[in-house]
């Protein structure tokens, strides 16, 4: 049996769970999302907790189990909690804005770099003096707010020299001394 397939998934209050046609959908305070399950795999709701089980032991089932079981775990606590990522900008000259849910970044190059972000995301940006800028993004959606999270990272990664670019808050980079000076 999966590990993580076999766990049960509590349900808060707040959050309700309908099973229909093979798609499970979940509505809470944060929004509203649904997943369609194929292989066979099927959701039990009783006692306030959701098992996921599998009809048979086959290598592609068994990977849908897990697989399944942790997509509707992450759309119950997204619908209840709701997801946060925040990323701040190191370098001189970087900057972020926000109008509305255009997100507008000043990250070194010639040009503004502006990124549309979808209903579902909600942002705000934070830019005090002698500190950092943060952009704050959350959602409901988890695996779309890592997706945003990597693209917005892309335009300028953290280097290992002298530490820039754009990184998740209380996140350390490995640095590197650079040329050795004494080569002779």
């Amino acid at each position: 049996m999966s590990r993580i397939g076999k766990l049960p998934i509590a349900i808060p209050s707040g959050v309700t769970i309908t099973v229909k046609d093979n798609v499970v959908t979940v509505k809470g305070k944060n929004g509203e999302m649904s997943q369609q399950l194929t292989g066979g795999i099927e959701v039990n709701i009783e006692d306030g907790q959701l098992t996921v089980t599998r009809p048979n032991d086959e290598k592609q089932t068994r990977a849908l189990h897990g697989l399944y079981r942790s997509l509707i775990n992450n759309m119950v606590v997204g619908c209840g909690e709701g997801y946060k990522k925040e990323l701040e900008l190191v370098g001189v000259g970087y900057r972020a804005s926000n109008n509305g849910n255009v997100l507008e970044l000043s990250l070194g190059y010639s040009h503004a770099i502006y990124i549309a972000l979808p209903k579902e995301v909600k942002l705000t940006t934070k830019s005090e003096r002698n500190a950092n800028p943060l952009i704050t993004l959350e959602s409901c959606d988890k695996a779309l707010l890592g997706l945003i999270c990597n693209k917005i990272r892309s335009f300028r990664k953290p280097e290992p020299y002298k530490g820039k670019g754009v990184l998740f808050v209380g996140e350390q980079i490995r640095r590197k001394s650079g040329k050795s000076a004494g080569a002779k």
